[in-house]
């Protein structure tokens, strides 16, 4: 088993860790909020850090997941960040969705200073991050990941190494680029749907069994037809990944009209108020 910190306990970061003890590795964390570390030990064990690099001292792996560039620059570096406590050869595996430069910046300092660094970011949502099924996409040295990988497996249905530095993340801009059009879409047929009449729920399960079928589909419509979106993944960080989608796109010279026109659609649902929904309430604004 493994010495590991965790550095971030959001609705995300707090099962996950919670995974890690599960299986037996010794977990330390690390949240902004204080109060909610101590929540986390309370329920799980370990210990908690008044900061990162406390957190990070003589631990084997650092994992984070954090809010955005900024927010994962903050827990990294500077004196009380967590590469100034770990060890030499310690891995650090970042599980933010944030931008490829802002993980490659990050790698090449961890390089620096004689660390590892894989990024990781994961998809699957609250629902599988609580149930340890995440899809995780890895970037970074081969033989970096090769260690951090059964650490990773405690809270992960699938993990795989696509490339170096940033490969993770560009896997994760793909996975939110197809989620993006697909939410567009069933929103679309609900939406026409209940506009002939028709009885969403039945439709669904016919179509669902063809070439329609989904996990948005399958996870999603029900509480589409109920207007129901107090749960999921918040429009408010699909924007954050839609703009790092399309800024890359933008610096790689690739084409992506569809998230562009998606991504203010999302805008107008903020601007209904639903910045905290889930990403199917796309929904909304065609009601």
């Amino acid at each position: 088993m493994a010495r590991v910190a965790f550095l971030g306990l959001g609705v995300m970061g707090f099962p996950m860790a919670g995974h890690l003890a599960a299986k037996g590795h010794e977990v330390t964390v690390y949240n902004r909020n204080a109060a909610k570390a101590e929540a986390w030990v309370a329920k799980h064990g370990g210990r908690a850090a008044r900061t990162p690099k406390e957190a990070a001292a003589g631990q084997d792996f650092v994992m984070a997941c954090v809010g955005n560039d900024d927010d994962l620059r903050a827990v990294c570096a500077g004196p009380d960040g967590a590469f100034a406590g770990m060890d030499a050869g310690a891995v650090f595996v970042d599980h933010t969705t944030v931008s490829a430069q802002v993980t490659r910046a990050l790698s090449e300092m961890a390089e620096g200073m004689g660390l590892g660094f894989v990024d990781a970011p994961v998809s699957g949502g609250q629902a599988g991050a609580e149930n340890g099924v995440l899809s995780v996409m890895c970037g970074g040295a081969q033989a970096h990941y090769d260690r951090a990988e059964p650490v990773i497996a405690a809270y992960a249905r699938i993990c795989r190494r696509l490339g170096e530095s940033g490969a993770g993340q560009i896997a994760k801009m793909m996975n939110q680029i197809c989620i993006a059009g697909l939410v567009q879409g069933l929103a679309e047929a609900l939406a026409f749907g209940e506009k002939a009449g028709l009885d969403g729920e039945a439709v669904v399960e016919v179509i669902s069994q063809g070439a329609a079928g989904s996990w948005q589909m399958m996870n999603r419509h029900k509480t589409m037809l109920e207007d129901k979106f107090d749960h999921g993944f918040a429009v408010d960080w699909m924007r954050k990944d839609l703009g790092i989608c399309l800024a890359t796109a933008n610096d790689i010279g690739a084409s992506l009209p569809v998230t562009a026109l998606v991504d203010q659609f999302y805008k107008d649902v903020q601007r209904m108020g639903g910045g905290r929904n889930d990403t199917s309430s796309l929904i909304r604004r065609l009601r």
